[in-house]
């Protein structure tokens, strides 16, 4: 008798262990989803708020500042009328729609070509690992790290037309003076000379650092196989670097089509509007004039958000098919 109560005893003393057991995975179960759920989100709050504050708030007011007729008046007071798409057809009926059109189109497309061949070459020339190539490199720097007011006024100096350091060489050879800053023909070409020279130092060490992903041992089979080095260059080099030289292309374009600094230290979109660019006219419309155009200078704006998208989304496009051919 004393057995049989013991071992019901003991038996309902397991029931109750493996209930208990049986509750304690059943709750850490469904504890287990929500715990990372949560995680997640306190993670991406932190990005999210930044984004909406410093991303989509500003595009938002840019957007609405285009779409109304705001004077300082109604800026402060907030009532400024609704216009819609007035401010847009009125910057493509401005006569300096089309020259700052050409100019920034001119401007991307040199500037972009220039540094990455110039930043492909010293990437290529300094990934030959000699002496001294390490502080060639650090030299190569300076012009990314220095301040753009300091470029620019350096190079205004470099290009003044009584006083400049490359007038003087040009004098030196036999060549007369250029008035790189003051000349409609030369203006342009000066700050574009200019933003090349800024823009090298950021394709070398973006494109170097991708020809170090490189094995070495594929150059070695094509020497082996008889390629000299411009085939090793055309047939290893250039096509394993496509997918970084797209990223540097893309963050070259969108970093040029917004350039201010260069140009408005160094001719301030002159002489006659000869090297205006979109970026030069918005803040010339906004805040160049005693009677600021906000909407206007605000559409201008919005003109070149929307050509960095445009060419961002091709990328995406490309890095997609990419990935799945």
């Amino acid at each position: 008798m004393n057995d049989t109560k013991q071992f019901s005893d003991r038996r309902s003393a397991l029931d109750r262990f493996g209930a208990l057991a049986a509750s304690t995975r059943a709750a850490r179960e469904r504890r287990r989803p929500a715990s990372p759920q949560w995680a997640a989100w306190g993670f991406l709050a932190p990005v999210t708020l930044y984004l909406a504050l410093f991303y989509a708030y500003p595009l938002y007011r840019n957007l609405d500042l285009s779409l109304r007729d705001y004077t300082v008046r109604s800026f402060v007071q907030g009532d400024a009328p609704f216009t819609g798409l007035a401010n847009y057809r009125k910057i493509i009926d401005d006569s300096v729609f089309a020259p700052a059109l050409l100019h920034t189109v001119v401007f991307t497309a040199a500037c972009l070509v220039f540094q990455y061949a110039v930043g492909l070459a010293l990437a290529v020339f300094f990934n030959q690992n000699f002496r001294l190539s390490a502080t060639l490199r650090a030299l190569f720097l300076i012009p990314w790290l220095l301040p753009l007011i300091v470029s620019a006024s350096t190079w205004s100096w470099m290009l003044n037309s009584d006083s400049g350091v490359v007038n003087s060489v040009l004098h030196a050879v036999g060549i007369g003076p250029v008035n790189w800053l003051t000349s409609p023909s030369w203006s342009l070409a000066s700050v574009i000379i200019a933003n090349i020279w800024i823009g090298v130092p950021f394709n070398l060490v973006v494109l170097y650092s991708g020809l170090q992903s490189i094995p070495g041992s594929l150059y070695e089979a094509a020497a082996l196989d008889g390629a000299n080095a411009w085939h090793r260059f055309w047939r290893i080099t250039f096509p394993l670097l496509r997918p970084v030289s797209a990223i540097t292309l893309l963050l070259g374009l969108i970093y040029t089509l917004k350039v201010f600094d260069i140009i408005w230290i160094m001719t301030k979109g002159g002489p006659a509007d000869s090297s205006t660019t979109f970026a030069t006219w918005s803040y010339q419309l906004g805040f160049g004039n005693l009677l600021p155009a906000f909407g206007p200078g605000a559409a201008v704006g919005n003109l070149l958000v929307v050509a960095a998208l445009v060419f961002g989304l091709i990328y995406v496009r490309v890095q997609r098919k990419q990935a799945l051919s």
